[in-house]
């Protein structure tokens, strides 16, 4: 019996959009990737005749395209998918975007459009590329913003097509936006930290200036006044939002000898991750002396020594309601724009 394309998605650790991706030709995955998923698929037996079938649908509405726009690289990655082994860890950098782009996917095939996934970086001609997909029948995009700021998003809202903005909201443009409720889900692990741990929660905050990162410290500083804490009593640490460069920076926190409290929420996993690893190795148990809750879900929370306590954001459904309002923008002659938050919730694991 052959493989199915599920089971080759479990067997390689990947999604199965990343192994649809792969085994139909469509961008969005690597080409050490897309070799990888190929080579794997033949020697298990894939029926590859059943690509076209796969592909065969309704009559397309026709082809949006998935923006993923990359500035300071910090966050938004490379590809949808990487998985590797660090330290006797697993680690799964971009499980956020995997995920959400398996719920673009599974929009667009319900909407019966096309999906185009293109990447774009700050210093392209973003114009040019605006004014050709538009030249080749784009209908919308879906605009993956979580390293933009306001001005980056000029030539989106000039270029005559639907756009939808994701995981990103700025006050003063008129854009539809699906975005996380940042500050919901910060508040709810900094308060669950002080009832488990009757103590005022530090913050391991990003390095790096992102719109959601912002939000996520009005949730941690919500919690602290509510708690009737003093905010200017919080410790806060500036680490890189990465697995290896949180790691690296809480060494030289440790080692700086600047103060460490009992408990801390993070701005996401990778930075809890990272952070957990250079306290572990200096010799603090966690959660016995020190209690971490990161942000976001990301499935390497469950391999990590101990597991770790995050906030669940459901991303294949963000990616579903952004197509979704985007087919409603293409089909609708109304100047109204929505702002859509997806609410988020504590997943209780050990690691406080």
């Amino acid at each position: 019996m052959s493989i199915t394309a599920k089971e080759l998605a479990k067997q390689l650790n990947l999604s199965e959009a990343a192994i649809s991706m792969a085994l139909n030709n469509k961008p969005g995955v690597s080409t050490l990737t897309r070799k990888r998923v190929l080579e794997a698929a033949a020697s298990a037996g894939y029926d590859f005749s059943r690509i076209s079938n796969t592909n065969e649908s309704p009559a397309s509405n026709g082809t949006l395209y998935f923006v993923i726009y990359r500035k300071n690289g910090a966050v938004v990655p490379n590809s949808p998918v990487y998985t590797h082994t660090e330290h006797g860890v697993l680690v799964q950098d971009v499980p956020f975007f995997s995920q959400l782009s398996e719920g673009i996917d599974l929009g667009c095939r319900h909407c019966h459009y096309y999906l185009n996934i293109s990447y774009i970086y700050e210093n392209d001609d973003i114009e040019a590329l605006l004014s050709e997909w538009k030249r080749l029948g784009a209908k919308g995009i879906l605009l993956l913003g979580t390293e933009m700021e306001e001005h980056d998003i000029k030539p989106f809202t000039r270029c005559g097509l639907p756009v939808v903005l994701i995981d990103n909201y700025f006050e003063a443009l008129n854009l539809d936006c699906v975005t996380i409720n940042n500050l919901q889900g910060a508040y709810l692990a900094t308060d669950y930290l002080i009832k488990q741990t009757h103590a005022q929660p530090g913050y391991l905050h990003s390095a790096y200036s992102i719109t959601g990162f912002e939000e996520r410290a009005d949730g941690f500083y919500k919690a602290i006044r509510k708690n009737g804490m003093s905010t200017s009593r919080s410790v806060v640490h500036h680490l890189s939002p990465s697995v290896d460069g949180a790691y690296c920076d809480m060494k030289a926190v440790i080692k700086s000898g600047d103060e460490l409290v009992r408990c801390y929420f993070a701005d996401n996993d990778l930075i809890a991750a990272g952070a957990m690893r250079a306290l572990s190795e200096a010799g603090y148990r966690i959660p016995e002396d020190i209690s971490v809750i990161g942000f976001d879900d990301m499935p390497m929370c469950t391999y990590i020594t101990p597991p770790l306590s995050t906030v669940h954001v459901p991303k294949q459904y963000m990616g579903e309601i952004a197509v979704k309002r985007l087919a409603e923008i293409i089909n609708s002659t109304s100047a109204s724009h929505v702002k859509i938050e997806i609410s988020t919730e504590i997943v209780k694991r050990k690691s406080c």
